[in-house]
């Protein structure tokens, strides 16, 4: 029994022997394994401060080590899990932008796989940085699509398009109802929105073009038919391009094709309106010419220019553009030549009017109730005086005259013609009437002494003096006007202006001068008053 006894106590040892060996062994694995497991941990999370702790109480028992650990690895689970957190959210963004940018956003399932043998902060910066400069690229993305839907609503304004259809037909998720952060920034989005700007830019180019042109149209048809201000400001839109580039037209629905289409039909009316109302238009500017022309008193046939333009415009063998243009060039020739004469003309009509108080002045001197105390005698008194220095100074004007005129025609090699007669036959008429008028005066004189002499003879015969009647008429200087219509002999008229009609030259035959009526009849009274006046103007006509 003590044998059996001693025999079953060995094989109890023997068990517990084995049973603890086996426990000492499976601890070591796990101690093993736990060594491993931190070392690996460490090593993924590239956490140095847990380097030395598997030498910790490295000559304690087992269970010591185990429990030295635990502790380490515990924290080092948690670690990593937050670790793998990190990278999964860093790389979800990483791969949702990724997507977004090609386009592939909605194709993608599920989390990122997280490489869990690189769990270090090195690693998770790197992904950081990515994620960052990804965030970057969407924001500039998201900018420029943005930028690119504005360029896009404002040229569809100005073009009177649909904005929404135009933008969703590029990606639905452009248009306003749209989160901003939810707008396609994909590279095809982008392609498209730059193609679609491009196009739409191209458009408009083509429409302002079309627009300027029907712009300019309008303004020389305009122009050409002479339309009223108030029917032109109907097209203000239009024409306010006229001259715009591309880039400077920004108004809403400036370039809408029914505006366009409006301009057309607008052109394509005036064209109609233009071809009946040529004549009207050409008789226009024939008067315009003609008004120029008269007023600088340079002398043409309107009835044959009439007939000549009537022709043109019947014949059809000009432009009606072409024929108003040529009038215009005539219409701009005649200006040009008016106020090259402008200066001598302003100096002529200051010589006719000298002229005409002149013959005021001669009529003045003549009348014997000039110092009567009548109404207006006063006047007439003061009028006198101002016209004897007027007077005065026409010999002056006429030498001033006579060589601005030389100098004119030297410049340009023609006569200077004042209504069809040359101006410098005018002023040697008048020169030459003056002279006459200066021997007519001496003559006076001479007769004036001549009869004073007869009357101091005649007193002591007869006790009184007689007083024979007034001549009928002297000779004077008409001037080159007479009513404010220029007159000249009639000699100048027959030989240089023949064709000059019937009331002008029966107008030059009343400007004749007339020759003294009786030089014998005239009694010292009735000289005494002429020569009183004209003693006070020397070569007074």
């Amino acid at each position: 029994m003590l044998l059996q006894i001693e025999q079953e106590c060995l094989d109890v040892y023997k068990r517990k022997v084995e049973q603890a060996a086996k426990s000492r062994a499976e601890l070591l694995v796990t101690l093993s394994d736990a060594k491993l497991e931190l070392s690996t941990l460490v090593s993924a999370l590239g956490d140095k401060s847990f380097l030395g702790v598997d030498t910790v109480k490295a000559s304690g028992t087992i269970k010591e080590q185990l429990a030295a650990i635990a502790p380490a690895l515990e924290q080092l689970w948690k670690q990593k899990e937050e670790r793998v957190k990190e990278f999964s959210d860093v790389q979800s963004q990483i791969q949702k932008i990724c997507g977004e940018i090609t386009g592939s956003a909605n194709e993608q399932a599920g989390a990122p796989a997280v490489d869990e043998s690189d769990l270090s902060l090195k690693k998770l910066n790197e992904y950081q940085v990515k994620l960052q400069e990804l965030q970057k690229e969407k924001s500039d993305r998201l900018h420029k699509v943005l930028e690119f839907v504005g360029t896009v609503h404002d040229l569809c304004a100005v073009l009177g398009m649909d904005f929404f259809s135009t933008i969703t037909e590029v990606h639905p998720s452009l248009d306003d109802k749209t989160c901003v952060q939810s707008k396609s920034i994909s590279n095809d989005t982008l392609l498209r929105l730059a193609e679609t700007v491009s196009a739409l830019h191209e458009d408009k180019k083509q429409r302002l073009h079309k627009l300027q042109e029907l712009a300019t149209k309008l303004t020389d048809l305009w122009n050409l038919m002479d339309t009223p201000e108030e029917e032109r400001r109907l097209f203000d839109h239009v024409t306010c391009n006229i001259s715009a580039s591309v880039d400077e037209v920004t108004v809403p629905g400036a370039l809408a094709l029914d505006l366009i289409e409006q301009a057309e039909v607008e052109v394509e009316r005036l064209d109609q309106l233009k071809s009946s109302r040529m004549k009207e238009l050409a008789f226009k500017r024939q008067v315009e010419l003609e008004e120029i022309f008269a007023h600088a008193h340079i002398e043409i046939d309107p009835e044959a220019a009439r007939e000549k333009i009537m022709a043109l415009i019947d014949s059809g063998n000009v432009e009606p553009a072409e024929l108003l243009a040529d009038m215009d060039n005539q219409i701009a020739k005649a200006k040009e030549e008016a106020l090259s004469r402008k200066e001598i003309l302003d100096r002529v009509e200051k010589w006719m009017s000298a002229c005409e108080e002149e013959s005021w002045l001669d009529d003045y001197n003549r009348d014997d109730n000039r110092y009567n105390a009548s109404r207006g005698a006063h006047l007439n008194l003061k009028r006198a005086e101002k016209a004897r220095i007027l007077v005065n100074k026409i010999p002056g004007m006429v030498d001033t005259l006579v060589a601005k005129t030389r100098a004119w025609e030297e410049d340009r090699g023609i006569s200077f013609k004042y209504d069809g007669v040359p101006l410098l036959a005018m002023l040697d008429e008048y020169a030459m009437l003056r002279q006459e008028r200066e021997e007519e005066k001496r003559r006076l004189r001479d007769q004036k002494k001549f009869g004073e002499q007869q009357n101091t003879e005649q007193e002591p015969i007869f006790g009184s003096r007689s007083t024979p009647a007034r001549p009928a008429s002297t000779k004077k200087v008409v001037g080159p006007r007479t009513n404010g219509t220029p007159g000249r002999r009639l000699s100048l008229s027959a030989s240089q202006n023949g064709s000059r009609s019937a009331a002008k030259e029966g107008k030059r035959d009343s400007m004749r001068l007339a020759a003294p009526a009786n030089f014998v009849a005239i009694t010292k009274e009735d000289a005494a008053p002429h020569v009183s006046g004209t003693d006070r103007s020397p070569a007074s006509p």
